[in-house]
């Protein structure tokens, strides 16, 4: 059975009548005849009965009607939907990111994006992880584009730097670094750690530090996001190393610049090769990498 066949399906069950129903149709009558008897012949049913010059639905041609009209209103749903999602004047990007470009960066970039006349009708959805589940997930096409950290061995995703972060350490008010404006890795090891989980491309940041270092943290939690870490460390349990961000004001710590060759965080934009971009898309990808390109 193919789509065609329910088009003339429902159009013969409307107009009950093959000449007006194959004229309607522009095919012939007997296209129209065979095409219904090959549909009750897989169906093992008869989905018509003569009424007088004309046809009508059978109980089986009833029950079987209620899912056709089903079955072509979300196909033509989704048409729609998907016409309104590549048109040129309009569109919609799935956009997907670290937690820590959430606050300022990502709002900015679509700020500038929506600020041009021409893309004021182009929608976003906005999601947040971490950067295995953001690469997964972008993969499987549930987002467009992603901002996350870079990651060997994927072959098959485009990694373009479009941003910078410092990472700094924060330490409660009163601990015994507070009173320092830098610190290395050999001066906070002593103390119990606050990371990001190991899904983080942040923790894989962090534990390279510590390696080249030849030390083995004391983690004492782990945490997906900027806030839970800094709230443990408001609390006095423990020295975190984050991504410095004005959230971490919000809070009772202090920050202390990291005095390491490794200070510094590139969050690249990600998208995978060789796969269509719908237009809107593809203009805020555009945007993203020329807007970036002239900030550095």
């Amino acid at each position: 059975m193919n789509l065609n066949q329910l088009y003339y399906f429902k159009t013969l069950a409307e107009l009950e009548h093959y000449t007006k129903a194959a004229e309607k149709l522009n095919i012939s009558q007997p296209t129209l005849s065979h095409s219904i008897s090959a549909m009750e012949k897989e169906l093992g049913a008869n989905l018509f009965e003569k009424q007088g010059r004309n046809v009508v639905l059978t109980k089986y041609g009833r029950i079987y009607m209620f899912y056709v009209e089903n079955a072509l209103t979300q196909l033509e749903l989704g048409k729609n939907q998907i016409e309104r999602l590549v048109s040129e004047g309009g569109g919609h990007v799935g956009l997907a990111y670290m937690t820590s470009v959430g606050t300022y960066f990502v709002p900015d970039m679509i700020a500038g994006f929506l600020n041009d006349p021409q893309n004021k009708n182009i929608s976003f959805s906005c999601y947040e992880g971490n950067t295995r589940t953001l690469l997964y997930n972008l993969k499987r096409e549930k987002y467009d584009l992603v901002f996350c950290s870079k990651v060997e061995d994927e072959n098959d995703v485009e990694f373009i730097p479009v941003h910078e972060q410092n990472l700094v350490v924060v330490v409660p008010e009163g601990h015994p670094l507070a009173e320092r404006e830098k610190v290395t890795i050999q001066d906070i090891c002593p103390y119990p750690l606050v990371s990001y989980t190991k899904e983080s491309g942040m923790r894989r940041l962090i534990d390279d530090m510590f390696t080249k270092a030849q030390i083995m943290p004391n983690v004492l939690c782990q945490f997906e996001d900027i806030n839970s870490m800094a709230g443990l460390v408001a609390a006095n349990q423990g020295i975190a190393i984050v991504t410095d961000s004005r959230t971490l004001d919000n809070y009772n710590v202090k920050k202390l610049e990291l005095d390491t060759p490794y200070s510094r965080r590139i969050v690249y934009l990600a998208y995978v090769l060789n796969r269509y971009l719908p237009p809107a898309v593809e203009k805020f990808k555009d945007f993203i990498i020329q807007r970036t390109k002239t900030k550095k």
